[in-house]
C-alpha cells in the first residue's frame, strides 16, 4: 500500500468481509504479515497487529481468536 488512505481502506474492507465470514483467517493473517512499515499513530498499530497474527494460534478457542483478530485490524484504521 502507498499511501495511509489505501491502509485504511483496506484494513477496514478486510476488517468487513473476515468479521462477515467471507474471508478465511490465514488469509487476513497474510494480509497483515506483508504490510510495510507506516507512520504513526498507524505504524504502531500495524506492528502490534503483525505481532498478534505471527504465530498461528491454533490452540485458542476460534470464537475468542476472531474476536481477537477482529479488535488488531480495527485498531489498524481506528488508531
Amino acid at each position: 500500500m502507498k499511501t495511509i488512505e489505501d491502509l485504511v481502506t483496506s484494513a477496514k474492507t478486510i476488517h468487513d468481509r473476515y468479521a462477515a465470514g467471507r474471508m478465511e483467517r490465514e488469509i487476513v493473517r497474510q494480509w497483515v504479515l506483508g504490510l510495510a512499515a507506516y507512520p504513526e499513530p498507524y505504524g504502531g498499530q500495524v506492528r502490534e497487529a503483525c505481532a498478534w497474527f505471527r504465530p498461528s494460534r491454533d490452540g485458542m478457542d476460534p470464537v475468542e481468536l476472531k474476536i481477537a483478530d477482529l479488535a488488531k485490524l480495527q485498531a489498524i484504521y481506528r488508531p
